[in-house]
């Protein structure tokens, strides 16, 4: 018997500062980077999208649209919204992307508490040089 549940669950931060159909493209891409979703795995329909996270259709389209774009997924006419085979040639370009929109987030997280750049150089420096866990 196949296995029907919903392949990833969206979730919208409406406080990030971050476009909702960037949230759901951002989460394909984790879900992928960490093997959760893999090449052939269906994505959810627009439909189900809408009601799980009470979005405007075309938000998920556009969405959809983006990570076909980006090669991570591919359109089947009358079948839905499928994960390609060859997301491990994710190139390092989106790899990039990843980590500027993360360090974007950072900013904006570090600036509503109220740290000034000079406090963020210095945080940011601190865990470069003083954490094992980020030098990895």
């Amino acid at each position: 018997m196949e296995d029907k549940r919903p392949s990833i669950y969206f979730r919208l931060d409406s406080r990030s500062g971050v476009a909702p159909y960037r949230q759901l493209v951002d989460q394909v891409r984790h879900a992928v980077k960490l093997g959760q979703l893999r090449g052939g795995d269906q994505l959810p329909s627009v439909r189900d999208v809408v009601t799980q996270v009470t979005i405007n259709p075309n938000t998920v389209h556009r969405a959809y649209r983006e990570l076909e774009h980006l090669g991570i997924a591919e359109g089947r006419l009358g079948l839905g919204t499928f994960i390609t085979h060859d997301v491990d040639s994710l190139s390092r370009e989106s790899d990039h992307d990843v980590v500027e929109e993360s360090l974007k987030q950072w900013i904006k997280l570090a600036r509503r508490s109220g740290l000034d750049e000079d406090q963020m150089l210095t945080l940011l420096r601190q865990f470069l040089h003083h954490n094992e866990q980020v030098r990895s």
